[in-house]
């Protein structure tokens, strides 16, 4: 199998210093070791794993016996199964896609829902409803409407066009699915939407969609074994790439450079950007700390944001993404304009490897320090080590910022909020809040 590579020659990393991070390791690496024995990083040792295959192995007959798949969820529930989609089952956005059909419910849009309500064929239709806690409401209310209209349609057999991926004890999803007698997969204590893409979160529509999920969880496990291990230590950790690309942030950080660009030249890859947007913003941006993540795609963004990139404020570094092995796709005929001749015979695949190769040099040309993971296939092995080493690499970053990057509290005031606007119980601070925030004269223009 040909091998992975991370390429540091554009980092800047002996001139950002990120060596005097190594300090930090002997440290960090007995944290890891002990909040892994204690079962708070369970997407690095998957302890999970074992059961939940034979779970998927057990369901495969009958999730693919439904035409459709509709995921309900929100953020990390949703954001890896997407990515894993674009990248891995990108036939359904090609002419004459024939099945299955994977759909996504992830917002509150009305006219979204009654799409779906109206058009998807409900009796081969599987609607998957994920949520640990049970109670998010942009996803709870979107099972209340659809199953109000499975049981209108399906009569008393309406519950087995439902799969809930939940907490195995507690929350609303777990009390419906017992008494009901709906389906379920669990998602494992302490694993948070975003570090969950490893889980049945992610690998129940991954199947679904004949992705090689398998393959993704190995290849997870091949870059996360050494961090699981109980005999993990200084030396190890000052070896792993996650470490290193976290002294590499967290010295970014603190030097200024607040913006994290998250670059692919790998086209179907791009959805990678969103789910590594979520899982650096919402684990790394409290208490004033953080950099912001920008998903860009190549060569799309070179025609709108990479100016910004390249001549706008010098505060950011780049994680740049590319795959020697994309397809080379058709060669150009030699009956083209002189003006072109320099692709006459080339392939159109080669235009994306040039393309990334221009930027690369622009990005470090104009002070963008860079670290390029080169990718040997574009497959579910290599996606699967990739967010191993992305999920590490955050968990790492956070602690060096001396932040808990597993937690979002400034997230949870905006739900409480929404809640208290709805009339829910309780939550009588968030509703004086409301009442002072409404009662305040508006300063507003007509445009």
């Amino acid at each position: 199998m040909a091998t992975n590579i991370i390429d540091w020659t554009d980092s800047w990393q002996d001139k950002l210093d990120i060596k005097s991070k190594y300090a930090s390791a002997d440290a960090i690496s007995a944290r890891f070791s002990k909040e892994v024995a204690e079962g708070k990083l369970p997407f690095c040792s998957m302890p999970y794993m074992a059961e939940l295959l034979y779970d998927l192995e057990g369901l495969e007959d009958y999730v693919k016996g439904f035409d459709h798949m509709l995921l309900l969820g929100i953020g990390g529930s949703v954001l890896g199964a997407r990515a894993l989609q674009k990248a891995f089952f990108s036939e359904q956005d090609e002419p004459c896609h024939k099945g299955p059909w994977f759909w996504i419910g992830d917002n509150v849009c009305a006219k979204t829902l009654e799409s779906y309500l109206e058009k998807l064929p409900l009796e081969k239709t599987l609607v998957a409803v994920v949520s640990k806690s049970g109670g998010t409401i942009e996803t709870i209310s979107q099972y209340f409407l659809i199953r109000k209209k499975m049981q209108k349609k399906l009569g008393e057999k309406w519950n087995r066009n439902f799969l809930f991926v939940t907490d195995k004890k507690s929350g609303f999803l777990r009390e419906q699915a017992d008494e009901l007698s709906i389906r379920t997969l669990e998602v494992p204590d302490n694993l948070g939407g975003r570090y969950s893409v490893l889980s049945a979160v992610g690998l129940l529509p991954a199947m679904f969609m004949g992705i090689d999920y398998r393959s993704l969880v190995e290849g997870a496990s091949a870059v996360l074994s050494s961090l699981a291990s109980s005999t993990l230590d200084a030396e190890t950790l000052l070896n792993h790439p996650s470490y290193k690309i976290a002294c590499w942030n967290a010295t970014l950080m603190e030097k200024g450079y607040n913006e994290l660009i998250f670059f692919s030249y790998i086209p179907q890859w791009a959805c990678f950007g969103q789910w590594f947007a979520q899982l650096w913003a919402e684990s790394l941006g409290k208490e004033g700390k953080g950099s912001q993540p920008i998903p860009a795609v190549g060569a799309t963004d070179q025609h709108s944001v990479n100016q910004m990139f390249l001549d706008g404020p010098r505060n950011k570094g780049c994680l740049f993404l590319t795959c020697d092995s994309l397809p080379h796709g058709e060669k150009f005929l030699e009956d083209i304009p002189d003006k072109f001749s320099y692709i006459k015979g080339k392939s159109f695949g080669d235009l994306i490897h040039a393309e990334g190769l221009g930027t690369k040099m622009a990005l470090s040309a104009n002070d963008v320090p860079l670290v390029e993971f080169k990718m040997a296939e574009a497959s579910e092995e290599s996606a699967g080590r990739l967010m191993g080493v992305l999920m590490a690499a955050t968990i790492f970053t956070g602690w060096m910022m001396g932040i808990n990057p597993i937690d979002q509290p400034a997230v949870e005031l905006g739900k409480r909020l929404a809640k208290a606007r709805l009339g829910a119980d309780g939550l009588q601070e968030e509703k004086n809040d409301l009442e002072a925030f409404l009662s305040t004269k508006r300063e507003e223009q007509i445009f």
